[in-house]
């Protein structure tokens, strides 16, 4: 083995600069030349030698070089200058000199340790001091300052060192992470890369998800069926058949879609490819107030709004943090994918341009539109609020990788797990609710509907079956839920939307998705046909304009209104945690919900 290395500091004057000027420490080992070749670095190795007093190996294992060198750079160790590199007590020339004289035989820098961090090195001798006011005792205060500076100085002369002794030129690096970092942040590729990416993914959502929710949707209505014609006729029985596995499935049919979703999301985090979407996405922030660690409340707000406003706690800048909090709810969210999924499906048609689904682009822009609002917004409170700040951005660009399945796996399941069950809870206690609304209703409307229903129709020749569905939609026109619905029909009836709709909008309160849930609850409820929730809700007719209720005027009218609506209890009480008052998420569920009925309005007034 090699002699022990000399002490760490052995200088009267001045105190060690933090770097380890020993042969075989990180500077000499590390530095492989090869890994720098690659990466576009080289080294002006004279001007450091000279710069840190030691002696530098530069080696590579891979290619067996400089192994010789540092061998006997290590054997000949005791040939080392041990003069510092930097004087650093001329933080406070005058408390050091002091130091120094009271303790003539110590090292300074020992001193300075058991003076600041109380390091034991033994005993130390002290010299009597004829004038006691040459040397005072600092406070814990002082002494704090001066660590500071100190460390302050020492940074400063390893970033001043480095500069003129290192020289990185990434034109001629090698390195894939340096080739595939000039393509993917690019001012001009890297967006549209990024762009691609997002439309591969909708594109595979819908194309890879199509069969499973298939399967889902006809399973649960098959279910829902056979309840009814298995177990005996009672409320229990409806209860099972029209409220819970009718509201369960409606959010069920879209696990293969969230699925998805996270998978794509989970490889390009495990990739190292979010890292420099966030860096990419740096330059346009800055322009609307935000920085580009606001990114990654934005982006990973299309999972869940939640985590994604409690994220921007990495945020210094209190007017920063604030304006993304209150534009991150913008981003779709996974819990709007179930809503968006469905009306997409009934409005958009299956055709595809350039080999593109219809439906696939018009997920993509609801993103986008998403996105756009938040960034907009972020753009018009910047200029409003009236904060002062300044905050730089720092990112970590992780090496590339292959995504591990495990990890992969894990995210997906774990997200997807959280995401249905935090949402069944949620489904079932409203889906139990609406049930009971639904299925009971006050006066003889409700229940005597058999008796009005059939005198109405009396002149027509109408089947069992049909008389059967013109009573149970009259007996839901007239229950608890019928009423409510028919009572603030007048305030969505502008934007397309029947009471039913209302209803759904009103419970979604709770949780987004819950929105297909309880349209898929009312339309069961009455219901003996094996009809999927899809099929029951083309059937629904248009009480303004006759016809399918759901046609492409009132959809979008619809998709535009959950896109910039703040209908999520979860997150006010979110922002109202992480802004400590009430004022904020109070503007945020105002302004928003009157700007999405605003745009809802204007879209089905222009399209119809």
């Amino acid at each position: 083995p090699p002699p022990p290395p000399p002490p760490f500091f052995q200088a009267e004057d001045g105190i060690r600069d933090g770097i380890v000027r020993l042969v075989g420490s990180e500077m000499c080992i590390r530095d492989r030349s090869d890994r720098m070749k690659y990466k576009g670095i080289s080294l002006d190795v004279a001007y450091l030698e000279q710069q840190l007093k030691t002696k530098i190996a530069l080696i590579s294992t891979r290619k067996n070089k400089g192994i010789n060198e540092l061998k006997e750079l290590v054997a000949s160790y005791k040939e080392l200058s041990t003069k510092p590199c930097l004087n650093a007590s001329s933080i406070d020339e005058v408390y050091f000199g002091n130091l120094r004289k009271a303790f003539p035989n110590q090292l300074l820098y020992k001193l300075w340790l058991v003076i600041t961090q109380d390091v034991n090195f033994g005993k130390t001798d002290r010299k009597n001091i004829e004038s006691v006011e040459d040397f005072k005792t600092k406070s814990k205060t002082d002494l704090k300052r001066l660590q500071q500076k100190e460390t302050i100085k020492r940074y400063q002369f390893i970033n001043e060192t480095l500069k003129k002794g290192q020289t990185i030129d990434l034109a001629s690096a090698k390195d894939l992470r340096i080739k595939l970092d000039r393509i993917l942040t690019h001012k001009v590729w890297g967006y549209l890369i990024f762009g691609v990416i997002l439309l591969t993914i909708f594109q595979a959502i819908y194309i890879w998800a199509e069969a499973p929710m298939d399967f889902i949707d006809t399973s649960f209505a098959a279910l829902s069926e056979w309840t009814k014609n298995t177990l005996p006729e009672g409320a229990f029985t409806n209860l099972l058949a029209e409220g819970i596995i009718s509201g369960l499935g409606g959010i069920v049919i879209f696990i293969p879609q969230i699925a998805f979703l996270f998978l794509f999301i989970s490889i390009l985090e495990e990739s190292g490819y979010m890292s420099r979407v966030v860096f990419l996405m740096d330059r346009i922030m800055r322009r609307f107030g935000l920085s580009g660690k606001s990114v990654v409340p934005l982006i990973s707000g299309t999972a869940c709004a939640i985590p994604a406003i409690m994220a921007t706690r990495n945020i210094e800048s209190w007017k920063e943090r604030l304006i993304t909090i209150l534009v991150t709810p913008f981003t779709t969210c996974s819990a709007r994918l179930p809503v968006y999924l469905i009306i997409i499906a009934l409005v958009i048609p299956e055709g595809r341009i350039l080999g593109l689904s219809y439906q696939a682009l018009t997920l993509m822009l609801l993103y986008l539109i998403g996105f756009g609002a938040a960034v907009g917004s972020a753009w018009i409170l910047n200029k409003i609020l009236k904060i002062k700040s300044k905050t730089f951005f720092v990112v970590e660009m992780p090496n590339y990788k292959l995504p591990m399945l495990k990890n992969v796996a894990l995210t997906v399941l774990e997200k997807t797990k959280a995401f249905v069950f935090g949402a069944g809870k949620i489904i079932l206690a409203i889906s139990i609710v609406l049930w009971f609304l639904a299925s009971y209703g006050p006066g003889d409307n409700f229940n005597n509907a058999d008796v009005i229903v059939t005198k109405q129709y009396a002149v027509e020749n109408l089947t069992e079956e049909e008389l059967q569905q013109k009573i149970a939609s009259h007996q839901l026109e007239h229950s608890f839920i019928g009423i409510a619905g028919h009572a603030i029909e007048p305030v969505i009836r502008p934007l397309g939307y029947d009471w039913k709709i209302g209803i759904a909008i009103v419970s979604s309160f709770a949780a987004r998705e819950v929105f297909v849930g309880t349209l898929a609850t009312i339309y069961s409820v009455g219901s003996d046909e094996e009809e999927t929730i899809k099929n029951r809700m083309a059937g629904e007719v248009n009480p303004i304009l006759g016809g399918p209720l759901f046609n492409f005027a009132s959809g979008i009218s619809l998709l535009l209104f959950y896109a910039f609506a703040m209908q999520c209890m979860s997150t006010l009480a979110i922002v109202k945690r992480e802004t400590n008052s009430w004022k904020w998420p109070i503007y945020q569920l105002v302004i928003k919900s009157a700007f999405a009925y605003i745009v809802a309005l204007v879209a089905f007034q222009v399209l119809k």
